[in-house]
Order: C-alpha cells, then sequence, then structure tokens
C-alpha cells in the first residue's frame, strides 16, 4: 500500500503552464503598483515607506 495512493501518469505541470504565466504577470504588476505608490507625496516621508530617506537625527549640544 503507497502512502500517496495509485500513481497516475497525468500531465500536471504542463496544462497549468498559463496560469503560472498569468500569475507572474500579476505579481510583477502589483509589484510595479506598489513602487509607484510609494514615491507619491503622500508616503515619499512615511516612516513605513522602505525608500524614504530617514530623518536626520537632532544634533547635542
Amino acid at each position: 500500500m503507497s502512502l500517496l495512493g495509485r500513481k497516475y501518469a497525468a500531465p500536471v505541470a504542463r496544462p497549468m503552464l498559463p496560469f503560472f504565466a498569468a500569475g507572474l504577470i500579476i505579481l510583477y504588476g502589483v509589484n510595479g503598483f506598489a513602487n509607484v505608490m510609494m514615491e507619491t507625496p503622500e508616503f515619499k516621508n512615511d516612516p513605513r515607506n522602505p525608500t524614504a530617506k530617514p530623518l536626520k537625527p537632532e544634533e547635542k549640544h
């Protein structure tokens, strides 16, 4: 008795290729949109923004 049941010779990767490609295209678009949103004036200086320039610390007297 095998652990995963019967082994069938059914193609899995080839029929799913369009879905994998579409997923990559969607992820690329979401990443591009997020990068554009990080550069808007509203979020440009937000401390949660990874591309924001760090604020200069106050000088000690």
